[in-house]
C-alpha cells in the first residue's frame, strides 16, 4: 500500500516509520510535516525547518511541508490538510501512517478526517505500552533529544537532554514515558532509518507562554533551540 507518514520528527514517528519500512504491507513514499508560518518551526516540537530538512535528507524520503497560518483555527487547519490529502490521494496515496499510542480521541479524530477523504489511517504503535515503545526505540539504537517540555509538569532541566532510559527514570510520577499526553516532545537524530547520524547541538533554551484553552493563566513550555553541527 502506497502511504505517507505523518511526521513530527520525534521518536514515536520514527519508530512507527521504522516498523512500516520493515513491513511488506506498506510502501512509504513521503513524510508530511506542518510548520507555523510565524516561526518557521514544527508547531509544538519547536524544531526549525532547516533542522527538519537535514533530518529528512538523512532519512532519504521526500518531505512535504505544509505551512499553517499564525493562530490557525481548526476549520482552517482541516481545510488546508483536506486539500493536501485529497491531492495526494489523486496521486495514488492509499494510507497515512501515524505514531499515536493510546489517545482514543486523537485516533478517532484522525480516522474521521482520513476516511472523509478516502484514505486509510494506519497506527503501527497502537495499543502498545509506553514503556514497551520506549524499550523498542532504544533496542533499535535510535537516538533523540528532548526539544520541548510542558512547564507545568517538567522544569527547564528536562529540556535539551537526550531521551534515554535514565531520562525516563527521572520523570515525575504521572508523566508518560513517551510523553504521549504532550508532556514532552523530541527530535530523532540517529537510528536504523538514517543514512548518517546527525550532530545536534543545543543553541539556547527558551520559555514561551501560550493561551490556556481552559482559560486562566497561560500555559508555559520550555524549548531547546537545536541546530545541526556541520
Amino acid at each position: 500500500m502506497k502511504c505517507l507518514m505523518s511526521w513530527s520528527g520525534g521518536k514515536d514517528s520514527a519508530l512507527a516509520l521504522y516498523r512500516c519500512l520493515n513491513s511488506p504491507k506498506y510502501s512509504i513514499v513521503g513524510l508530511v510535516t506542518t510548520i507555523s508560518s510565524s516561526t518557521n518551526r514544527i508547531s509544538m516540537h519547536g524544531v526549525a525547518l532547516d533542522v527538519l530538512k537535514n533530518q529528512t535528507d538523512s532519512i532519504g524520503l521526500p518531505l512535504h511541508v505544509i505551512t499553517l497560518p499564525e493562530d490557525c483555527s481548526m476549520d482552517a487547519y482541516e481545510s488546508i490538510m483536506g486539500v493536501f490529502m485529497s491531492n495526494m490521494k489523486r496521486d495514488g496515496i492509499k494510507g497515512v501512517v501515524f505514531g499515536d499510542i493510546f489517545l482514543e480521541d486523537i485516533r478517532a479524530y484522525r480516522e474521521k478526517q482520513m476516511r472523509g477523504i478516502g484514505l486509510i489511517p494506519i497506527f503501527p504503535l497502537w495499543g502498545l505500552k509506553s514503556h514497551d515503545v520506549a524499550n523498542e526505540f532504544f533496542a533499535n539504537h535510535f537516538k533523540s533529544i528532548i526539544t520541548c517540555v510542558d512547564g507545568e509538569l517538567l522544569d527547564e532541566s528536562f529540556v535539551g537532554q537526550n531521551y534515554t532510559s535514565a531520562y525516563i527514570e527521572k520523570l515525575p510520577d504521572g508523566v508518560d514515558p513517551c510523553g504521549e499526553n504532550g508532556e514532552f516532545h523530541s527530535f530523532v537524530f540517529a537510528g536504523p532509518i538514517f543514512q548518517r547520524e546527525l550532530e545536534v547541538k543545543v543553541v539556547n533554551t527558551i520559555c514561551r507562554e501560550y493561551p490556556n484553552p481552559q482559560g486562566g493563566n497561560p500555559k508555559t513550555f520550555w524549548f531547546a533551540d537545536i541546530a545541526i553541527s556541520k
